[in-house]
């Protein structure tokens, strides 16, 4: 493994409760201050300092901040899968309905922070876990999205593979560009009209 992604890993796994709750303190502590003060400015003492531990205890688990920071973008990717795949509503008629629950899961995915989700975007370096998480999760989301369109009556495209990836990244990127920034685009709109678009796309209009 290159050096850099050895500076990124976290230099502790916790096997016990009380180190798993001091982890848990580090990466909420940290999330807080990315999204107050910034990525340049949330410095590990500032994390330290509102996890209420020494800067010494923060070092135990993580070697620096940006090491925290590829943890909570690991964790914000992979939660990320479709939870409502198997309660779709699939039949003739309930296209826009399906691509409706499609994107508004995702919306709903990048809600909670747009500030920290704009840092985590631009600023996180890339360890290895960070690729291999964001790699599993694209696989994933694509197979259940595809498993969706080939049980659809109303989807007419030429190659359900490739429609399924068109789709999933269309998704995707434009909602972490809207959340980061959601003064932009009202969401309602944004909603309304991306699902109208990949609708049309999907019914072959």
């Amino acid at each position: 493994m290159p050096s850099a992604d050895r500076r990124l890993q976290p230099r502790r796994k916790p096997r016990q409760v009380r180190a798993e709750l001091t982890r848990e303190r580090i990466l909420t502590a940290a999330a807080h201050i990315f999204a107050e003060l910034g990525y340049a400015a949330g410095t590990t003492n500032r994390i330290a300092e509102r996890a209420r531990i020494s800067i010494g205890s923060l070092y135990q688990y993580f070697p620096n901040k940006d090491a925290i920071l590829a943890e909570l973008l690991v964790r914000h990717i992979d939660p990320g899968t479709w939870t409502q795949a198997d309660q779709l509503d699939l039949s003739a008629g309930s296209l826009k309905e399906m691509v409706r629950a499609l994107v508004r899961d995702a919306i709903d995915n990048h809600r909670d922070d747009p500030q920290l989700l704009r840092i985590m975007i631009e600023e996180a370096p890339l360890s290895q876990e960070l690729l291999d998480t964001i790699d599993r999760h694209g696989k994933h989301r694509v197979e259940q999205v595809r498993d969706v369109f080939s049980r659809h009556p109303d989807v007419r495209v030429r190659d359900l593979d490739t429609a399924a990836e068109l789709t999933v990244f269309t998704v995707e990127i434009n909602t972490h560009k809207l959340m980061a920034a959601p003064q932009t685009i009202p969401v309602e709109t944004f909603e309304n009209e991306l699902v109208d678009m990949i609708s049309r796309y999907l019914r072959g209009d």
